[in-house]
C-alpha cells in the first residue's frame, strides 16, 4: 500500500490512474477504522481497480462546541487495517494543505442539509459537502463508498453530485453492527459501560418499527412515539431526534406506503456522547 500525504502527489497519481484505464475508488474516513470502515474498502475493491482510502479529520464539519480535539485518532492502526484490507492507496492530507490560510470556499446544499442532523447541527454538512468536493477533486473517483448509518449524508452527497454534474457514483453500504446490534462508530469508545448497555436501545426501538410495520401499522406518528418511549426508559439516553422521513427525498411522511421506503433515523445522546442509527423500512 501507498501513503500519499500531498494534495499535488493526489491528484498526479490519481491522474495517471485514470490514464491507464484504471477504475478508482474512494473510501473517505475521519480515520479511527473499524469493521464498518473495512466492509467500505472491501466493497470497493469487488469494483474497482485502485482503491483509496483517504483519512482527514475534518474541521469544517465540527461546530466550536463538538468534540474536534478528542476525536479519536490512531494513525498507525489505521495504516495497518488499511494495509490488511488491500488499499491501494492511504490518503493523509494535511489540514493546511486542505483549508489554506485565508479559505473561504464552501460547498452548501439547501435544504436537505438543515433538516434533520442539519437542525442540531447547523454548519455540519457545508462541512461534509465542502471535504467530499475536495476529496472528489484530489483523487478523481469512479466510485465513492459511504456507510448507509450515516444516511442523511448520503442523501446530501448524491443530492451534490447530481447537481454539480461530478460524475462520481455514491455507493451506500449497509449498517455494520456489533454483535449485540450497536451501530459501529468511532465515537463508541466515550461511552462508559452502562451508557454503552443503555445504547442498545436503538437498534431495539429500530427492530420494534419494523415489527410495528410488518404488523399493520401505517401511522407514522404512532410508530414513532412507540420508539420514543423505548428510548426514554433508559436513563441516560436524551433524545435529539426521532424522525420517519422518505428515505430518497428526506421529506416528511404521514404513513409508510407499501413498496416505499421509509427512513426511520435516531440521534440519541448517551451522556455526552451523542450516536446516531437508522433503519429503511419497506410496508408490504
Amino acid at each position: 500500500m501507498k501513503t500519499i500525504v500531498s494534495t499535488f502527489e493526489m491528484q498526479k497519481f490519481s491522474e495517471q490512474a485514470r490514464l491507464r484505464k484504471k477504475n478508482i475508488g474512494l473510501v473517505p474516513t475521519m480515520g479511527y477504522l473499524h469493521k464498518g470502515h473495512l466492509s467500505l474498502i472491501a466493497k470497493a475493491q469487488r469494483s474497482c481497480d485502485v482503491v483509496i482510502t483517504s483519512i482527514f479529520v475534518n474541521p469544517a464539519q465540527f461546530s466550536p462546541n463538538e468534540d474536534f480535539a478528542r476525536y479519536p485518532r490512531n494513525i498507525e492502526q489505521d495504516t495497518q487495517l488499511c494495509t490488511s484490507a488491500g488499499s491501494t492507496v492511504l490518503f493523509v492530507p494535511p489540514e493546511n494543505e486542505m483549508y489554506p490560510e485565508g479559505y473561504s470556499t464552501y460547498v452548501n446544499v439547501e435544504r436537505l442539509s438543515s433538516i434533520l442532523e442539519g437542525k442540531f447541527r447547523p454548519t455540519h454538512f457545508r462541512g461534509v459537502t465542502t471535504v467530499v468536493a475536495k476529496l472528489f477533486s484530489l483523487t478523481k473517483p469512479h466510485k465513492a463508498f459511504f456507510g448507509q448509518k450515516d444516511a442523511q449524508q448520503c442523501v446530501v452527497i448524491k443530492k451534490m453530485v447530481k447537481d454539480l454534474n461530478l460524475g462520481v457514483e455514491v455507493v451506500t453500504a449497509p449498517i455494520v453492527r456489533e454483535k449485540d446490534g450497536l451501530a459501529m462508530s468511532s465515537r463508541n469508545v466515550y461511552l462508559s459501560a452502562e451508557e454503552r448497555s443503555q445504547a442498545l436501545i436503538l437498534y431495539a426501538s429500530l427492530r420494534r418499527a419494523h415489527e410495528m410495520v410488518d404488523n399493520g401499522e401505517r401511522n407514522v406518528a404512532v410508530v414513532a412515539g412507540e420508539v420514543k418511549q423505548m428510548i426514554e426508559t433508559k436513563s441516560s439516553a436524551t433524545i435529539d431526534y426521532v424522525a420517519v422521513v422518505d428515505a430518497e427525498s428526506l421529506a416528511d411522511i404521514p404513513s409508510f406506503e407499501r413498496g416505499i421506503p421509509a427512513l426511520v433515523a435516531l440521534a440519541v445522546r448517551f451522556g455526552s456522547t451523542r450516536l446516531i442509527d437508522n433503519t429503511i423500512i419497506k410496508a408490504r
